[in-house]
């Protein structure tokens, strides 16, 4: 088993491709009742500190940290704007994958006392956060399960 992509793409719940598969733009833009966010504005989220963190994005990260936006500020009017953020996400996913197989990074000091693979941990948890959340937005608007022909890769 390869740890890393069992973290971030593949491991301990459905495959993340799978888990955003089959979505309407519809969909992914309802917030039902008892819903902080929708489902566009939780990939959103978790596309843009995963892409901070992979891409070692010190000024976008601390942006986001001194009240820059944690979430967008516009549903997406367009299919192809939930599919591009789709695959941003799985791409970062699989950026995280790669740091993960290179020893040598993993040690990197990222901050002060904290490495790469401490950064690497703490995205995989943030992730599988908002991960479950869309599952539970998905399950609220009656979008849960994916069906398997909806799976892209």
């Amino acid at each position: 088993m390869n740890f890393w992509k069992h973290l971030f793409l593949n491991g301990e719940f459905s495959p993340r491709a799978h888990l955003l598969s089959g979505l309407t733009l519809e969909q992914v833009r309802q917030r039902p009742a008892g819903a902080s966010h929708s489902i566009y504005d939780e990939l959103w989220h978790a596309a843009a500190w995963q892409r901070i963190v992979v891409e070692r994005d010190e000024a976008g990260g601390e942006a986001c940290v001194s009240g820059g936006a944690d979430y967008p500020s516009e549903a997406p009017e367009q299919e192809q704007e939930w599919q591009d953020l789709v695959q941003a996400f799985l791409a970062g996913a699989h950026k995280a994958v790669a740091w993960g197989k290179a020893p040598d990074t993993l040690t990197m000091e990222v901050d002060p006392g904290v490495t790469m693979a401490d950064a690497l941990h703490s995205l995989a948890v943030h992730n599988a956060y908002h991960l479950g959340k869309i599952v539970a937005v998905r399950q609220m608007i009656g979008a849960w399960p994916p069906k398997a022909e909806d799976e892209r890769s």
